[in-house]
């Protein structure tokens, strides 16, 4: 391959692959050949010296050009209906519901009968948490995968996850799935066939014979679960050999420095994207390339690699977008969208994770300082990427913000970290959250916060006191919270249940494979006898779900929330408020949120700050008109209260 030209080679695989080059085609073939030296460009930056090089390459090309020609009809012509200068995912009219299959229907046959249900509430987006095999015993709420190509039968079948795609497809529906990049189950085929001692597959993994690299990795690298999972390695009896296993000791960290493992990955993702995914969620893609003497997080390669997927992507499935979940501090997040020439072309959609935390710093204090001075690095997201944003998911409440914005806001960022643990886990006298400390680092006392957005806002409190007060105070938390994260800019995402309701489940102290993991509390088995009572006018599954139905129909009503990197953060002149300003084509809608427990106010000067606004404002959310009054006059905020005033 080094002695002729890429496109050359590129050329000659598409030739062989009895493509209508010059009909239907022909725009495929267009994609690659203009594409295919960028491809390489990213490939060689990484694999240029490595004995598998040009073989691996000509692999990566002929996956792209086999995915391409088993694509359904179907699916390329939704790519050419996705196709614009404006990303499809950018739009307004998407919301989204991230759920468990079995814990919130039973199996994906079920799950197809519950699509009048997401109709009902205005979700057309469903994120399933991961549904391939993985061992019952060892799964890690599905993410150590033992078949990425194989539903677990715990789910049903790959045939039905295709007839649950095709019905939502005829309902206009979106789909995300999970992919595992970083690691399989120790179970896998690849990982059984290195504890067999097959020399290919043990090079798809990091194994040593003595603890000699592991010591020089673990004197840089981090435990990411040190009370459940400490260090970094672990001793394979099986193969004699100490295995990199940063996440659990039954998840084998693939080898991405060995390019064989990056096509056998790149096939899945295809895989995955011939299924009819539209938006493919790559775990834990921060910890996919390790290097002694580093934190093995975040490193340039990283980046490289996925960037690499992006373009390969794109050739061959190009309606598919890339969503990188990584949950990192706030100015390396930004770097998953792409940097330099690569902006905007590595991740499509990122989780900000950054944001969802400091809304709960903000309920927690009353203060929005903490969370205003957090945004301008969150600002920075390039045009045409967007967010998921979202109150609560399947995951803890990480508190890694930055000390900088704490330290703005007037406070010690060790004290305000305790403050916040102590007030979720209802250590704080005067709290009525229900939440648990979750990864409890004992050495540095870093923890992070479970619990379920009904809990965290006093729900579970208030039923077991039974105290209306608590009980009307939550459901205005609750309510608040999720308007905030819903017309912030990007795809709203729900927690299931978090629609109706549900508090903490602690049925999972009784189940061995999930009583280590209190993650598990916020992801409840849903029951549909008590989901039928939010047809009930006055109960509370009732007042939450009409809620949440009503703060989407709004959402895809306002063309200004569509992600047109169009935020713009107010002034308040009140610590216990927030504004932001989501602007369109001239339209404008300012959201108005009140973080207390108490009556707050706003000078109506705040909102002529960003020109001529008025004389009078209509607020979408209680269908109530505003007098616009003097610069020394005020807004009068309810406790937890918010407004979305637009122009009349």
């Amino acid at each position: 391959m080094q002695n002729e030209s890429i496109t050359t080679r590129v050329n000659e695989l598409l030739k062989s692959a009895n493509l209508d080059i010059a009909g239907a085609d022909n725009a495929f073939y267009v994609r690659m050949i203009s594409g295919c030296e960028e491809m390489h460009h990213l490939y060689d930056s990484i694999y240029k010296h490595h004995t598998y090089r040009d073989e691996s390459f000509d692999n990566l090309a002929q996956s792209i050009i086999r995915a391409y020609s088993t694509r359904k009809d179907s699916l390329k012509a939704r790519d050419s209906r996705k196709a614009g200068d404006i990303p499809w995912f950018l739009d307004n009219k998407i919301t989204g519901m991230s759920l468990y299959v079995d814990r919130f229907a039973g199996n994906l046959k079920k799950l197809e009968s519950k699509l009048d249900y997401f109709e009902e509430l205005g979700v057309n987006f469903l994120h399933l948490m991961p549904v391939m095999q993985s061992p019952p015993d060892e799964s890690d709420g599905g993410y150590a995968v033992s078949d990425f190509r194989t539903v677990d039968k715990r789910f049903g079948t790959t045939a039905d996850l295709e007839n649950l795609q095709a019905a939502m497809l005829e309902r206009n529906m979106y789909l995300m799935l999970d992919i595992v990049l970083n690691h399989t189950s120790d179970r896998h085929e690849w990982a059984v066939k290195a504890k067999n001692g097959d020399a290919r597959y043990m090079e798809y993994y990091y194994m040593y014979d003595d603890r000699t690299i592991p010591d020089q990795f673990e004197q840089s690298m981090p435990e990411i679960f040190p009370h459940s999972s400490p260090g970094n390695f672990t001793w394979s009896e099986a193969c004699n050999k100490w295995v990199m296993t940063v996440f659990n000791y039954y998840q084998w960290d693939l080898n991405f420095t060995n390019p064989r493992v990056f096509v056998e990955m790149l096939d899945n993702i295809f895989f995955y994207a011939n299924l009819g995914v539209d938006i493919l969620r790559i775990d834990a893609p921060a910890f996919i390339w390790k290097k002694t003497g580093t934190t093995c997080q975040n490193l340039p390669e990283a980046h490289t690699l996925l960037q690499l997927i992006k373009k390969c992507v794109s050739l061959a499935t190009p309606g598919m977008a890339i969503l990188g979940e990584a949950i990192v501090a706030p100015k390396e997040i930004m770097r998953y969208f792409g940097t330099g020439e690569y902006s905007g072309k590595e991740c499509d959609v990122a989780y900000n994770a950054t944001h969802m935390a400091l809304q709960w710093d903000a309920l927690a204090t009353g203060d929005s300082t903490v969370m205003i001075k957090s945004q301008h690095d969150l600002l920075q997201k390039p045009f045409g990427t967007t967010w998921i944003t979202y109150t609560r998911c399947h995951d803890d409440i990480g508190l890694g913000y930055e000390d900088e914005a704490i330290l703005e806001a007037g406070y010690s960022p060790y004290e305000h970290r305790r403050f916040m643990k102590n007030y979720y886990s209802g250590q704080y006298q005067g709290s009525t959250a229900k939440g648990a400390l979750f990864a409890v680092n004992p050495k540095t006392q870093d923890a992070r916060i479970s619990g379920s957005l009904a809990s965290l806002c006093g729900l579970e409190f208030g039923l077991e006191w039974q105290d209306e007060s608590v009980i009307e105070q939550s459901i205005r938390k609750i309510t608040m919270m999720q308007a905030h994260s819903m017309f912030l800019g990007g795809i709203p995402m729900l927690f299931y249940g978090d629609e109706l309701g549900y508090c903490n489940d602690y049925s999972f102290m009784q189940d061995p494979a999930k009583s280590y993991d209190n993650r598990w509390m916020h992801r409840p088995v849903m029951d549909w006898i008590r989901n039928k009572r939010r047809t009930k006018e006055g109960t509370i599954e009732n007042r939450i779900f009409t809620a949440t139905q009503k703060l989407i129909q709004l959402r895809k009503s306002l063309s200004m929330v569509a992600d047109h990197k169009n935020l713009t953060w107010i002034h308040t002149f009140n610590k216990h408020a927030a504004i932001y300003l989501r602007e369109l084509n001239g339209q404008k809608l300012y959201c108005v949120f009140n973080f207390t427990k108490d009556q707050t106010s706003i000078t109506w000067y705040a909102f002529k700050q960003n020109g001529p606004f008025g004389p009078e404002i209509y607020d979408h959310w209680t269908g109530s008109s505003f007098q616009i009054g003097s610069d020394y006059e005020h807004l009068m905020i309810e406790p937890y209260g918010f407004h979305l005033f637009g122009e009349l």
